[in-house]
């Protein structure tokens, strides 16, 4: 099989696509997926410069979420697996790859009638997303501000957060996010390129989704409403944002913290996948690179140069 393989941290320029044995057979408790497509994320960008949230021990194949078709199963996994579609996470590796191991309990049917492509968009986003707006607690007729609302986790906030009745802030980077913001059902979309953004916020706002962190998400934080509430889910510029405890107790502010266990991942999961399959959640695919094009497909999103989800496409089909 291809695979992408990080030998040593640093540029995109690292990512290498070299011949791999296959991991086969599956041991007990996993599924042999032949993979189609595979999620990329900002923090997989991260972590191959060498100053993500974790350090894996190189050399190694990233990528965590996959979508394909599975060709066997390990003891202790259902046979009737082999030969669905499905879509699950690796663990954290191995998943730029033609061929990838999933864990069984992280293993999910693609539901009749969604492309695998908008499944493995929606899986790891999904449930994030749906985690997030369901810990918010969101009333109708609150503002709500969404940073990073062009993309992955925030094109989907914007819906989620429209659906439970919230007036919706969209925060993007350029005219075609802001945009693409908008088509999604945002009722305002501000473009923090602009120094002068906050000054489009004079209302304040209810909740914020601070998937950006530092100086923007610090600026967020500012413009909450008294009773507000803060949800720090990302660190998209290279920093969490710093809310000092008692100045938040002072302003009447609730730093939201979700956490949740396996069974909530999977309800999560499953929720955002039906979703997605009725087309009352849609993901926003905005680019695909083939496999050997990974260390592009990081330039791209290190640059900000992308809007929605980004996958990496091996040229198996499972549709």
């Amino acid at each position: 099989m291809r695979a992408v393989w990080l030998r040593k941290f640093g540029t995109p320029a690292e990512l290498h696509v070299e011949p791999t044995p296959e991991p086969a057979p599956a041991p007990p408790g996993t599924a042999l997926v032949d993979v189609a497509y595979a999620n990329i994320t900002f923090v997989e960008t991260q972590v191959r410069a060498g100053d993500g949230p974790f350090r894996p021990t190189l050399p190694t194949i990233p990528g965590n979420g996959v979508g394909g078709v599975v060709r066997a199963v390990g003891d202790g996994v259902d046979p009737a697996f082999v030969g669905a579609r499905v879509v699950g996470s690796t663990g954290g590796s191995g998943g730029y790859a033609e061929v990838a191991l999933v864990p069984a309990d992280v293993l999910y049917r693609v539901p009749d009638g969604l492309a695998l492509d908008a499944a493995v968009a929606v899986l790891a986003d999904g449930r994030t997303a749906s985690l997030l707006v369901e810990a918010a607690g969101i009333r109708p007729g609150e503002r709500v501000l969404i940073e990073a609302a062009a993309g992955g986790v925030g094109t989907l906030l914007v819906q989620l957060a429209k659906a439970a009745g919230a007036t919706v802030i969209a925060l993007a980077g350029g005219p075609r996010k802001t945009a693409t913001a908008t088509a999604l059902g945002a009722d305002q979309a501000v473009d923090y390129l602009d120094p002068a953004w906050p000054e489009h916020l004079d209302e304040g706002v209810d909740v914020v989704f601070d998937g950006v962190g530092g100086a923007i998400g610090h600026t967020a934080y500012r413009q909450l409403r008294r009773d507000g509430r803060i949800l720090t889910y990302g660190l998209a510029s290279g920093q969490w944002t710093a809310i000092p405890e008692d100045d938040a107790e002072a302003r009447g502010i609730r730093i939201v913290r979700p956490t949740a266990g396996p069974e909530d991942m999977r309800r999560l999961t499953e929720s955002a996948l039906r979703a997605a399959a009725d087309g009352t959640l849609r993901p926003v695919i905005g680019q695909r690179f083939p496999l050997e094009e990974a260390g592009a497909a990081h330039t791209a999103i290190q640059d900000r140069q992308t809007v929605g989800k980004t996958l990496l496409v091996t040229g198996k089909t499972a549709d």
